[in-house]
């Protein structure tokens, strides 16, 4: 690892704080060179963000299908 949010990643897994897991991929999303890298890292937040039922889970679904890397949700029946 050559940078310190690659290493506060790492410190954060091996903490298990999901919270900075969230907090910590995006913003890896919003400073990635590519979009296949902002998609990756997208997809973990939000990952992360569903298992904690973490309210930012609807923001970064909404990144991701801005991206074309998901689909909208679909309305409330």
């Amino acid at each position: 690892m050559t940078n310190p949010l690659d290493q506060a990643l790492l410190d954060a897994h091996a903490r298990g704080d999901t919270s900075a897991l969230i907090r910590l991929y995006h913003e890896a999303a919003e400073t990635a060179q590519d979009e296949q890298a902002t998609g990756f890292f997208l997809t973990h937040a939000y990952v992360f963000a569903l298992e904690a039922g973490d309210d930012r889970a609807s923001f970064l679904k909404d990144a991701l299908v801005r991206l074309g890397r998901d689909i909208p949700a679909p309305p409330d029946l």
